[in-house]
């Protein structure tokens, strides 16, 4: 979680935030290409182990999508403390324009958070449908999620 610390707070960047998902999402922009690499071709077929290969690839899917929803949580978490703190600021009688004006970008940093996970469903949804469709035949895990 790329965060930059202030007196009694954690303040979150959400462009650097943005910028690290980016670059854990590598997998699922690529995961046509890996399939592609994993899956051999008819001629390939006796020297390489598909299902084995499948099995790995999956686990490297699986690791990443927890990685990302946990750093997602964890800084959606900060963030939401940090708008009920200044809300109880802001309602204990503190009428400071730099307090409105904090709790409002703590606010649209919450809905860009939150539309982070939404966009991180659709390409979980995206990666496990891809995965599916072309490893099927070699190895099933036990816990898809296609719905």
């Amino acid at each position: 979680m790329a965060a930059t610390t202030t007196p009694n707070s954690e303040r979150v960047d959400f462009l650097e935030f943005q910028d690290s998902l980016q670059k854990m999402r590598q997998i699922d922009d690529k995961i046509i290409y890996l399939l592609n690499t994993t899956i051999p071709t008819e001629s390939f077929k006796g020297q390489v182990d598909p299902s084995h290969r499948c099995k790995d690839l999956f686990q490297q899917i699986q690791s990443g999508h927890a990685q990302r929803e946990i750093a997602i949580k964890k800084c959606l978490n900060s963030v939401k403390e940090r708008v009920k703190e200044l809300k109880d600021q802001r309602d204990s009688g503190k009428e400071d324009p730099s307090l409105i004006k904090n709790l409002r970008k703590e606010q649209n940093t919450l809905r860009l958070l939150q539309s982070e996970l939404n966009v991180e469903e659709v390409i979980k949804k995206r990666t496990v449908q891809v995965y599916y469709e072309r490893c099927r035949g070699f190895y099933k895990p036990e816990s898809t999620e296609l719905k």
